[in-house]
């Protein structure tokens, strides 16, 4: 192989581009960030609903709610105007929304209410950020490195959920809550110097769509008119909805399985890190077939259940590092597949419509998984998902037995 062809498959290739250089660290800095303060979210709506799983499910709707109601047109949107700056904006307004979260838990005015509250104002900004940030990620590299952007972009966010939860159960005890949510709203301005740092110039823009027309029934259209998109799409919705609620599920089954509710952050890290190498195994490949997905869906099934009744925090790292795994090669996979087939016009639609199945999910299973967590047991609600998960990339698998 030449030095051409292995720099060309380099895992970190689309690196090479400054704009995405620039992008991806500030984001590697800000989702750290991010990740500390919604394991911090968890422990503190814990702690104020003496250890009910339900109020986590109910805070997880709270948040994801926005996505479900507005992502499809937030996505429109963001096909419609300059996704640049439509990011900065939304990164700013999550950077004050931290910030005050912060400040109310210092002053001591947080209770079960207000962190509803601001969960949802969260979701509302997150609904247009997302759609907008992802689609920019495409704007920064030329189009035969989407695949590998698409990819970095999720290492670089499992990545940092590796740092954030960790950091998160190191420090809660010491420095409280509030601190770490002040650190994450200054966490925002890597990201914000990051995009300010890009050079337009150097970015392949495509032209925005035009105004009127139907956009978010053209998107759905797009996708019923694909049946292999369509069924990819099913499981995906379905594996999110039901199998990835780890902040309601895993904070119960630390504090009565592992021994403490610190556990959780530490378990999730290593989750992340599983993450982190899948996400980076995508990146080496120039293409991502819909088996890919399925083998992803069904790995992932088998150690969602072996978490679920791991009897110590020794084998349950063992099982987080494959779901981790799996569980970035469902994301930055059906991505990648997803923006490699979807006209440059669309793609803020169609990343809207995959946030709507991975986040706008949530306001379903999040609570189905704590009410689970709270009147069956905390193993079966993180074990009924495997068997969600196990059943769908089965029926993925067959549905795609003729795509290689």
């Amino acid at each position: 192989m030449t030095e051409a062809a292995t720099a060309d498959r380099g895992t970190f290739r689309s690196l090479r581009h400054r704009n995405a250089r620039r992008f991806f660290l500030g984001l590697l800095v800000s989702n750290v960030g991010s990740w500390m303060q919604l394991t911090a979210t968890s422990f503190v709506l814990y702690d104020l609903t003496d250890g009910s799983a339900t109020a986590l499910g109910i805070n997880t709707a709270m948040q994801f709610t926005p996505m479900l109601l507005l992502g499809a047109w937030a996505g429109a949107l963001s096909d419609r105007l300059d996704r640049w700056r439509l990011t900065i904006a939304a990164q700013s307004a999550l950077a004050v929304r931290a910030l005050v979260l912060g400040a109310i838990v210092l002053a001591g005015w947080a209770t079960e209410p207000v962190v509803y509250v601001l969960s949802a104002l969260l979701g509302l900004i997150g609904a247009i950020d997302n759609p907008a940030r992802r689609s920019l990620v495409t704007e920064l590299v030329p189009p035969e490195l989407i695949v590998n952007a698409v990819a970095l972009n999720t290492a670089v966010m499992t990545g940092s959920r590796v740092i954030g939860p960790a950091l998160a159960a190191a420090l809660i005890l010491p420095l409280g809550a509030g601190w770490l949510f002040i650190a994450n709203g200054v966490s925002y301005a890597a990201m914000l110097l990051g995009l300010l740092g890009i050079r337009r110039s150097e970015m392949f823009v495509h032209p925005p769509r035009p105004a009127g027309g139907r956009p978010v029934r053209e998107a759905l259209a797009f996708v019923r008119g694909r049946p292999q998109l369509l069924a990819m799409f099913t499981v995906f919705t379905l594996v999110s909805t039901f199998a990835f609620n780890y902040s309601v599920s895993l904070p119960k089954l630390a504090d009565e399985r592992w021994g403490s509710t610190e556990a959780f952050g530490w378990v999730l890290a290593v989750t992340s890190l599983g993450s982190m190498l899948g996400a980076l195994y995508l990146g080496r490949r120039t293409h991502v077939t819909y088996r890919t997905i399925a083998a992803g869906v069904l790995t992932m099934g088998v150690a969602n259940i072996g978490l679920a009744w791991a009897p110590n925090l020794v084998v349950a790292f063992a099982w987080s590092l494959p779901l981790g795994a799996a569980g970035a090669v469902l994301i930055s996979g059906s991505n990648a597949i997803i923006q490699h087939e979807a006209p440059p016009e669309m793609r803020g639609r169609m990343m809207a419509l995959a946030a709507v199945a991975f986040l706008g999910s949530t306001p379903i299973g999040g609570p189905i998984t704590g009410w689970l967590a709270d009147a069956l047991s905390a193993e079966w609600s993180l074990g009924y998902g495997g068997l969600v998960a196990l059943a769908s990339g089965a029926w993925l698998w067959r549905r795609t037995r003729e795509v290689q």
